[in-house]
């Protein structure tokens, strides 16, 4: 493709909602490149090989298929053109301290487990769950798609009555509890706020509809690792005519008469264009890019936001097959209090963490070589603590050593490949702010409205990502993309008055 000299948008970043913001952009019939600064599209989904071992490098939960098939169905293509989904059963495993339990795929089946757990919880289950998809259904097609401008979006007459069924202003902590008394199912429906990124007891509880994504909608992977959808993202925008420039960092946004007119790159090299989206780093992209003047918050304003967790990754490279785990392992073998309070409250290394394994090679053998076991091992952490090699060998080892207890089999001893990821590496591979792996967290007053903004104070530029509407995780990252996008293309349309329509 000829590099154009002018655009009518250039998205900083691409990531997942760099590539959707992209191709929806180019969809509607605008010229547009994407400014990367790493050598492959993926951002915090890139992946890397290693002694024959294939590891994505971030998410690695497929959630919310619904999302993802709405994509590329808007994209004009299909999830089946693309990728090779693999439902997983049991969806995932979770080790409590008097050993494992299988979370089986299907709703009739998790309702048999909790009954097995709680005798006698079926029908708390039947309106827990009844109530969660009416959350999702109404949350999902009007509030997590609405670009936060105003709490006037909130009063559209025809959500109105379903407002009071949200429970915006009760925790799902107090919501679970409501309906179940055992601790295994309580943490069992708590634990997929982690990737929302607070406490249940500060978590709307709104967000029991990812109880929904979780036990309805089911557990997915697609076939190759998560870097598929990476990769099948690059083909719909390059086929849509979405024009890629990698190994090149953003220094600057540039603007001229209260307008964005480009982006300087750190080589010297300027590409204008008639509106930008900074798919990247929200705090990065408006501190450390973008002219004082126009700048919406200041630090004083980031430095009172919550963030979500970080994450201390361990890409490990095992010469033995571990018959003991499944796909996805969650260890909820010691109680979160402690745990919560390192990350929460008095920021620390936790002594005695809650972790997650994923073991892709159990599910896909062309992920490690033959006889070898892929894992990725996540221990959250709090944002903004300062990590050296002392402090992540000390966690490694205190997960190590419970790991190997659970399962039985020695893992350190039969490593033939290590990589260690924390906060500093999220600092210095994605500008990520405090070294956060999943941006702000959900709670109630940084929820809709009171995210980020996504439209700046200079006219023509935008926010996607994580760190505003509708908030963390890969499908959120996939509306918030297309949200930017059409914020920009009505821009855009304003200014040349050709109104072309585009996805929401």
């Amino acid at each position: 493709m000829i590099a154009l000299n002018r655009y009518d948008s250039i998205v900083v970043g691409a990531g997942f909602s760099g590539l959707s913001a992209a191709t929806a952009l180019a969809q509607a019939g605008r010229n547009v490149v994407v400014v990367e600064r790493h050598a492959s599209a993926g951002g915090r989904a890139r992946e890397f090989q290693a002694e024959g071992f294939r590891f994505d490098m971030g998410p690695s939960w497929y959630w919310m298929p619904d999302v993802f098939e709405e994509w590329f169905i808007e994209s004009g293509s299909t999830v089946d053109t693309h990728l090779d989904l693999i439902r997983l059963d049991p969806s995932y495993r979770t080790w409590f301290s008097d050993g494992p339990v299988d979370v089986p795929a299907g709703l009739d089946a998790v309702r048999a487990l909790f009954e097995q757990l709680e005798p006698g919880s079926g029908q708390a289950f039947d309106r827990f769950f009844a109530e969660a998809e009416r959350k999702y259904r109404l949350g999902m097609d009007r509030f997590v798609r609405s670009p936060g401008h105003s709490p006037l979006e909130l009063m559209d007459l025809s959500v109105i009555p379903g407002l009071r069924g949200l429970d915006m202003f009760r925790s799902l902590s107090g919501h679970v509890r409501k309906y179940f008394s055992d601790p295994r199912i309580i943490q069992l429906l708590e634990f997929p706020v982690l990737f929302l990124g607070a406490r249940a007891e500060n978590t709307p509880a709104l967000y029991s509809l990812m109880n929904h994504a979780d036990t309805a909608l089911g557990t997915w992977y697609p076939k190759g690792g998560m870097h598929r959808i990476v990769e099948a993202m690059v083909d719909v925008a390059r086929s849509s005519g979405v024009e890629f420039l990698f190994d090149a960092e953003v220094a600057g946004i540039l603007e001229q008469g209260g307008r964005a007119t480009g982006v300087r790159l750190t080589s010297g090299r300027e590409i204008h264009a008639d509106s930008v989206v900074a798919a990247t780093d929200y705090h990065h992209a408006e501190q450390s890019l973008l002219p004082r003047r126009w700048r919406r918050y200041s630090e004083k304003y980031w430095r009172g936001r919550v963030m979500a967790p970080s994450s201390m990754l361990y890409y490990l490279g095992v010469e033995a097959r571990l018959d003991a785990l499944e796909h996805h392992n969650l260890f909820f073998d010691v109680p979160f209090g402690p745990h919560a309070q390192d990350i929460y409250d008095d920021p620390a290394w936790p002594e005695n963490p809650l972790f997650y394994v994923c073991a892709p090679s159990r599910t896909d053998p062309t992920v490690a070589p033959e006889g070898c076991e892929n894992l990725f091992v996540l221990v959250p952490l709090a944002p903004g603590l300062e990590d050296g090699p002392v402090e992540r060998e000390a966690l490694f080892n205190r997960v190590m050593d419970r790991l190997e207890t659970h399962i039985g089999s020695p893992v350190r001893s039969r490593l033939i490949y290590r990589r260690d990821y924390a906060m500093q590496d999220f600092r210095d591979d994605y500008h990520a702010f405090k070294g956060n792996a999943y941006g702000l967290a959900n709670t109630l007053r940084q929820t809709a409205f009171l995210k980020p903004k996504m439209k700046s104070r200079l006219a023509g530029l935008f926010f996607a990502g994580q760190l505003t509407t509708p908030g963390p995780g890969v499908p959120p990252s996939l509306i918030s993309g297309r949200m930017a996008a059409g914020e920009a293309h009505a821009f855009l349309a304003e200014s040349d008055q050709v109104e072309v329509p585009i996805g929401s």
